[in-house]
Parts: structure tokens; sequence; C-alpha cells
């Protein structure tokens, strides 16, 4: 935090360093500690609440400028940021973990501790895991993750990726070391019954599409299987192990950077799933 200046006749102001969705800003204070500009680094722009304090604010902040900067007004906020703005907290599905619906199951309910016959939501929530932290990691590179994304009727979407390769609902399955059989629509996971398990993820797929009014493509995740055969391609479904998932984020060509912010605000808000 700087010194207050010492300059007669000038208004005394205070920069206040803070931390916003991984970037720095900072902050110019008056003394009544209301916010009168914003330095951010990033883009390298001072915002001027108001161009009496022009003046001032470039000498507080004169010891914090690493080079040329733009000045003037804060940018007029887009659509996406406005949706984002009047988003109630309790609507917002973007603070959700990876495997959010589990973790709260658990805490409700923990289940038996059994070493021979784990709680197979215990397993659940480790592929969601696996996955959601891998999607999370694309962050940076104008991908966005939502995590356990309800639909009515207790269904739910594992995550929702939104960036520039498209929308994609991924759903994980967790298969550490068994073979995996895929001949679409029916998947063989072990020593289980072979079921029609891609035409349910498809439905879900479906309604994605539907409530965001954009094409959403299916990827199944399998998390740590042994051995992993295809024999009959599926349908507009990309299958996956945990490894592949990286992959995705090298996706592009679809979506524009304003679609995505766009796709990603609607997306956020828990009402736009309620018509599903």
């Amino acid at each position: 935090m700087s010194e207050p200046s010492g300059h007669s006749g000038r208004r005394r102001l205070r920069v206040v360093p803070t931390w916003r969705h991984g970037r720095e800003r900072l902050y110019v204070c008056a003394g009544d500690g209301s916010d009168i500009a914003w330095y951010d680094r990033d883009a390298a722009r001072i915002n001027l609440l108001g161009d009496d304090h022009r003046d001032d604010v470039l000498e507080a902040l004169g010891p914090f400028l690493t080079g040329p900067v733009a000045v003037g007004p804060p940018p007029v906020p887009t659509p996406a940021e406005l949706a984002r703005l009047s988003l109630h907290p309790d609507d917002d599905l973007a603070p959700n973990r990876p495997g959010e619906a589990l973790l709260v199951a658990l805490e409700r309910d923990p289940g038996p501790q059994r070493r021979l016959r784990p709680d197979p939501r215990r397993r659940a929530l480790e592929a969601e895991q696996t996955v959601g932290t891998a999607l999370d990691r694309m962050d940076g590179a104008g991908w966005y993750a939502l995590h356990s994304v309800p639909l009515p009727g207790g269904g739910r979407i594992h995550h929702l990726l939104i960036g520039p390769g498209g929308l994609f609902a991924v759903r994980t399955l967790y298969a550490r070391r068994q073979r995996v059989t895929v001949n679409d629509p029916v998947l063989a996971l072990g020593r289980r019954d072979p079921g029609p398990v891609l035409r349910g993820l498809r439905t879900d797929a479906a309604r994605a599409t539907y409530a965001l009014t954009a094409e959403v493509r299916l990827v199944l995740v399998l998390v740590g299987p042994a051995d992993l055969r295809i024999t009959a391609a599926p349908r507009a479904t990309r299958v996956l192990t945990d490894d592949d998932v990286p992959g995705l984020g090298r996706l592009g060509g679809v979506l524009k950077p304003g679609d995505v912010d766009g796709l990603h605000a609607m997306a956020r808000d828990r009402r736009t799933w309620a018509r599903v």
C-alpha cells in the first residue's frame, strides 16, 4: 500500500492492491475510503470514475506503473458481464466444485465405511474430481467448465465445457483397472452386464442443446481403464480416457470469445436449466 500523497492542495489518496479472478488490480481510494479509480496491470489501463481526479490518480499510481497505459472511464459492461452481475448467488453454478452433488450427498450421509466394498459414490466422486480438475486447468486458454449442472427430475450433467471448440456435455465413468467395450449404444464395463449407456447420455446432451439454444456435443470420459475397445464408433460422441482430456483444450474454430462469454453467462444461471 502506498503512502498518502504529501502535496498540499491535492487529494490524499491510497493505493490498495487486490486480486480478482486471478488478476491483480490496484484500487485508488479517497480519504473516505471510496474508490475513484483502478489500475488493471494485465490490460495496461487506468479506469477513472471521475475525470476531475485524473492528475491525482496518475501521481498516486506513478510508482506502480511498468509502462505505457491507457487512461479513461471504465469500459461499458458486455451483456455477459451484466448478466453475471445481476445473477443471485444462489442461482450461480460457477462456484460448483467438481463432483459438487456427490460431495453434498456424502456430507449429509457418509454411509458405512467398508474396505472390501467401498461406497460407489466415492469412486464416482474420484472420477468427477479427476476429470473436473483437468477441465478447470483450461481456464487460461479461453475455456469455462461448469460442474454438477442440475437437470429437472434429479439428473445432472457432470461437467459442461464451453470454449473456442464449442460446447461439450462431459460425463465421467469410474473404470479403474477394468476392461471397457463400446458398441454403440451399448457399453460393457468389467463384469457388469452391457447396457445402452450412451442413449441416456445423448438425451442429456440434447436437453443441454435445448436449454442453451446451441449444439452441445457429448463426451464420455473413462477414468483409469485397463483396456478400451470401441467395436462400433459412437455416433456424435467422443469416448476418451482421463489422459486424453487436455486435448479438448486444443480444439477451436467454433465459437468466438464473445459467444463463449455469452453462453457461459447463460449456462451458469441455474434458472436456465429449469425449463428442460
